[in-house]
């Protein structure tokens, strides 16, 4: 069990699918060892092979992942309210939990006009970079947030926040208002507003956002909503 969580382990945001002999050097494994247990993962629907010889993590692992109590009751809560949302606004929704230094996407509905967006179901995204993200590191422990700048932050889109003091008034603006107001950070051509879902004891759980192409000129008129759909969420949660 130990060398085949060891081979998962070598998977990351910047290391999405990788070959074999990547994988092997990784996780410090012989190649026949690691061979052997990339055909058992395989088997398995822990990882799946994506050509040309690479592999990615499988959907099985995420299945089995979501059943996990907090994050099967979370989205268990949030997907009516996320339906309504999606069908009220027609464009794309997403529920985003924290993931160590990550958002990790638990869901997402893709709306009447479905945008090339770069979340998926079970992907993790880095925290900066996305409404959703930037309102769970709002919130965040300060350990968050000092490991998310001492990594650096790094351009996804053109939008990008990349400058420390720039990003910290950003999260002062979100703790302010409630919401998060994002254009061209994670995708170029997209914006979103997102807002964060309180469970019981007061602390942010998630963050959910909709997602609109970037020529929108007035994303607050979105805001009303987004943050009656998470005050929704999160009573759900009490």
């Amino acid at each position: 069990m130990g060398r085949g969580l060891a081979v998962l382990g070598t998977f990351a945001p910047d290391r999405p699918e990788q070959t074999l002999a990547a994988i092997a050097q990784a996780s410090g494994l012989p190649s026949a060892t690691a061979y052997r247990l990339v055909a058992e993962l395989v088997g398995w629907g822990a990882l799946e092979k994506v050509g040309r010889g690479r592999y990615r993590v499988g959907m099985r692992l995420w299945e089995v992942g979501s059943l996990a109590p907090v994050a099967r009751g979370l989205r268990d809560a949030a997907l009516p309210v996320l339906q309504e949302l999606c069908a009220v606004t027609g464009h794309p929704v997403h529920l985003v939990v924290l993931d160590g230094e990550h958002a990790l996407f638990l869901e997402r509905l893709a709306g009447h006009a479905p945008l090339a967006l770069r979340s998926q179901v079970g992907k993790r995204l880095p925290l900066h970079a996305s409404g959703p993200g930037k309102v769970l590191l709002a919130h965040a422990p300060a350990e968050v947030l000092d490991a998310v700048l001492a990594t650096g932050l790094p351009r996804v889109a053109s939008g990008t926040i990349t400058d420390p003091a720039r990003l910290a008034a950003a999260l002062a603006e979100i703790r302010r208002t409630g919401s998060c107001l994002s254009r061209e950070e994670m995708t170029d051509g997209a914006a979103s507003v997102a807002a964060p879902v309180v469970g019981p004891s007061g602390e942010v759980l998630a963050g959910i956002s909709v997602v609109v192409p970037s020529d929108t000129e007035n994303l607050t008129l979105l805001v009303p909503a987004v943050r009656m759909a998470a005050g929704a969420i999160s009573r759900a949660l009490h």
